[in-house]
């Protein structure tokens, strides 16, 4: 049996650890490697090894940081195959969207080359009495990410690469449900030169994040996943006066105007339903439809769900794959049966694909029609391949709807009017918006977050915003006296 280790100061290691948890294959439902669950005493090696790295990583110069992360993401493109289906056989993603998933991770790899640019700031010669006033921005120190199952290496690239571009170093806890990818990180980046004990990777489970937020040396701590550990994250780590960035859960709707086209809605909502199991933070579970389209496009949809190519991701004709776990595939399926006792109209039932009695962990799409705010399958995240459709008779309705909703994700909206999409935009309380696109994922040169309960702390992930979150903001105001004694000044200094 494989065993997937830790890795810290630079060594692929098995430390003390004696718990472990199988790693499954989810098209096939076999264990296909088992992973060591580290605690406190992997935590601690791991934290003192990246506190010992970081002085000597925060004075290297932000030039010769970028370039490692330049060679790294060349070793990425070259790995850029087996990357994608180390993905796809512990994910269970179908291997195009796991090369999607590779590449939304370089593209960050790649922003962060840009670090030396981005870390320059401001400087004001003679503000007034001869003092010159500058700003700089300065590493945390050491910083921790906790990144979840569905994507184990683009999330936890969302992290790493601007924290090391900002010159700290950083401590990854990986999902234990696909955790190979982060060795396959770790190993990359010694490939491309960078110092033992900037990266580290403690494989774990809560004894692991709780060691990560208690931990005095732990700086700052980004995490991805569902909100209620997004709360426990952002509450233990402002409680322990670490700064957090914590992305917690989604509801993410699609509204569908009269006016669409409704072949291109009815792809969107296809693909961004059911595309990686659902198992997606930016998935779309909501379709609200707008006064007369509701019954096409219930049917148009309803269509397309029944074809749908079920299968494991490594093969080519699959459009959906397994869910990651049997477990996960079961909370999806008692979903399914919330919404049927609720009195949502089951359109299709995806526990009856013929799928369903393989040996792997799949379930076929779900749809849903007359979904009410009130029931569970709309109020909460299934994670999983159920499209619910909620009938609304206006843009308004449809808007309130929407902000009425606890999370604030993501949100899109298919129209040919540009009056209806400027309204939309600027009334719906989410933090990422799509006209006429489906997922709207900021690149790697904006900012991944979302508003309300889908996001806590305060910075979004990557970008700019990222290059914020990692650093600190100092003001330095600077006169070099030219021997003349001007005596004590008792008033508040203005510039002259």
């Amino acid at each position: 049996m494989r065993i997937i280790h830790h890795f810290i100061g630079g060594i692929f290691t098995a430390c003390q650890t004696e718990r472990q948890s199988d790693v499954f294959n989810p098209a096939t439902g076999e264990v296909s490697a088992s992973v060591l669950l580290g605690g406190k005493s992997e935590v601690d090696l791991a934290v003192a090894a990246a506190r010992k790295a970081w002085p000597a990583w925060a004075e290297t110069a932000p030039l010769k940081r970028a370039r490692i992360l330049a060679k790294f993401k060349e070793l990425i493109e070259k790995h850029h195959d087996d990357l994608a289906l180390c993905i796809t056989r512990e994910h269970g993603k179908v291997l195009q969207d796991a090369r999607g998933e590779v590449t939304r991770g370089l593209e960050v790899v790649e922003f962060a080359t840009g670090a030396p640019h981005l870390l320059k700031t401001a400087y004001t010669d003679n503000i007034g009495g001869d003092i010159d006033h500058w700003n700089l921005r300065q590493p945390l120190g050491v910083c921790a990410g906790i990144t979840p199952f569905n994507f184990p290496f683009m999330v936890p690239l969302w992290m790493i690469p601007m924290a090391l571009a900002t010159g700290n170093t950083f401590v990854l806890k990986p999902s234990e449900r696909d955790p190979s990818a982060s060795l396959m990180i770790a190993d990359l980046l010694a490939q491309a030169g960078l110092p033992d004990g900037v990266f580290n990777v403690v494989q774990g489970d809560k004894q692991a994040v709780d060691a990560l937020l208690q931990h005095p040396d732990v700086a700052a701590v980004s995490f991805v996943g569902s909100t209620p550990i997004a709360q426990y994250v952002h509450r233990e780590g402002t409680l322990r006066g670490k700064r957090v960035q914590a992305l917690g859960g989604a509801k993410n709707h699609l509204v569908v105007m009269p006016d669409a086209d409704i072949d291109q809605a009815v792809d969107a909502l296809i693909g961004a339903a059911y595309g990686s199991a659902g198992e997606r933070c930016r998935a779309i579970s909501v379709a609200v439809a707008v006064g007369d389209v509701a019954d096409e496009l219930v049917a148009r949809v309803a269509d397309k769900v029944r074809v749908l190519n079920i299968g494991s991701g490594e093969e080519a004709s699959s459009e959906m794959g397994p869910l990651v776990t049997a477990a996960h595939r079961d909370k999806v399926e008692g979903y399914i049966e919330k919404g049927v006792q609720e009195g949502a109209r089951l359109v299709i039932d995806g526990r009856q694909h013929a799928c369903r009695n393989t040996a792997g962990f799949f379930t076929g799409g779900t749809l849903f029609d007359d979904v009410t705010p009130a029931m569970q399958i709309y109020r909460e995240e299934i994670f999983g391949p159920v499209l619910s459709v909620v009938r609304v008779a206006s843009l308004a309705e449809a808007v309130d709807l929407i902000n009425a909703h606890e999370f604030g994700n993501g949100v899109s909206v298919y129209t040919a009017s540009g009056a209806v999409a400027r309204e939309f935009t600027r009334r719906v309380q989410i933090g990422m918006v799509g006209v006429n696109v489906p997922i709207p994922v900021p690149m790697a040169w904006h900012s991944f977050g979302g508003w309300k309960r889908s996001l806590f702390g305060d910075h979004h992930a990557y970008g700019e915003e990222g290059i914020r979150f990692y650093t600190r903001y100092k003001s330095v105001m600077q006169r070099w006296p030219d021997g003349s004694r001007q005596g004590p000044e008792f008033t508040m200094p203005v510039a002259k």
